[in-house]
C-alpha cells in the first residue's frame, strides 16, 4: 500500500526538476561571452596537404594491374 505514496513523491520531485528554470543573470553572462575578444588558439593540428603522386602513376601502373589480376585467381 506504500508504493503509491512513495510514487507520487517521485512524481511531483521529477516534476519539479522537470520545469525548474533558475533566474539566470544575463549581465553576468554577456560579461564573460564578450571579455574573451581574443581568439583562443586552436588544438587541432594543421594535417599538411597530401603530396602529387600523379608522376609514381605510370612508373608503376603495370605493378598495379598484375595485383588486381592476382586477387581475381585467388578467387575460389
Amino acid at each position: 500500500m506504500g508504493r503509491g505514496r512513495q510514487k507520487a513523491k517521485a512524481t511531483k520531485q521529477a516534476r519539479d526538476i522537470k520545469y525548474y528554470s533558475p533566474n539566470t543573470d544575463y549581465s553576468a553572462l554577456q560579461k564573460e561571452l564578450g571579455a574573451t575578444t581574443r581568439r583562443a588558439p586552436s588544438h587541432h593540428i594543421e594535417v599538411p596537404a597530401e603530396p602529387d603522386y600523379s608522376a609514381y602513376e605510370d612508373k608503376y601502373a603495370d605493378q598495379i594491374e598484375d595485383d588486381d589480376e592476382a586477387d581475381s585467381r585467388r578467387i575460389g
